[in-house]
């Protein structure tokens, strides 16, 4: 691939070699800029999947810059949110999460084949979407004083990215409907939090990539039905099993029943996952 006078790789018209591009990037700043460029392109319709294209690669770590260090998510230290670096560091790991988002997308679109076109465009939006936020993120970082980089984070999405690398259908249990579905719990009380410290400004953001991330949810949610339709299994019952098999540890109730609700969980789902955390 060799770059264009713009600054961005020139991949032809090819959809994987832009979602390879992208996962490959080491700089945050720069992924986010290739993917929004990139993203833009797709919607124009000038990307589309390669059908002779080669099989996958085998999954590997994407790029990543120097810093943050990732540590287990046990060494991670408590930070409260009523100090400015309290706050600092709970945006900069929501940052970690976004960037980390970024490649989940990119790796759906470049891994996983023979799907229907409009599976492309659900992930690329997403990792779209995703880059949006991180900015969104950085700026408030650098209102506190940091950058993103400055605290140490955990790669929890990913080693379930690496995990799920094999299967179309238990990525999209797990990792937007199980990983990213926590955020849809925890995230309204971190609003009212930070209303009541007078950091409205990051309630915004937070409100803003609450909305969106139900939408991202809800794709996992219509393409878990989808592999499972093809399949030929039940939905309910695979997600339970997936659930005992995988992400046992993952599990935290409470649950924003109305927010997974309108991300494509249903009513008897719900009851599984409340009697599954205990």
């Amino acid at each position: 691939m060799t770059e264009t006078d713009n600054g961005f790789p020139q991949v032809g018209g090819d959809l994987l070699q832009a979602a390879q591009r992208c996962l490959a990037e080491a700089d945050p700043l720069r992924k986010v800029a290739l993917t929004r460029h990139f993203a833009a392109r797709f919607r124009a319709g000038g990307l589309r999947v390669d059908e002779a294209a080669p099989p996958p690669a085998p999954i590997r770590m994407p790029g990543r810059p120097p810093t943050p260090a990732l540590v287990h998510p046990r060494d991670l230290p408590r930070r409260g949110l009523g100090s400015v670096s309290g706050r600092a560091a709970f945006i900069h790991a929501i940052a970690h999460i976004e960037l980390n988002a970024i490649d989940l997308a990119w790796d759906a679109v470049y891994r996983f084949r023979g799907l229907p076109g409009s599976f492309h465009a659900d992930w690329v939006s997403c990792a779209d979407d995703e880059s949006r936020h991180f900015l969104l993120l950085r700026e408030r970082l650098l209102a506190h004083g940091h950058d993103y980089g400055d605290f140490d984070a955990h790669n929890g999405l990913w080693e379930m990215c690496e995990k799920t690398a094999h299967d179309g259908l238990a990525r999209m249990a797990l990792v937007p409907r199980v990983l990213e579905a926590r955020g849809l719990d925890v995230t309204p009380a971190m609003i009212a939090k930070l209303r009541a410290l007078g950091d409205g400004a990051t309630a915004e953001v937070l409100e803003v990539i609450l909305r969106e991330e139900v939408a991202h949810v809800a794709a996992g949610s219509r393409w878990y039905r989808w592999y499972c339709a093809r399949a030929g299994v039940a939905p309910r019952a695979r997600f339970k099993e997936l659930l005992r098999e995988y992400a046992g540890g993952y599990l935290h109730g409470p649950f924003n029943i109305e927010a997974r609700l309108l991300a494509g969980f249903d009513e008897d789902e719900l009851a599984d996952l409340v009697e599954q955390a205990g």
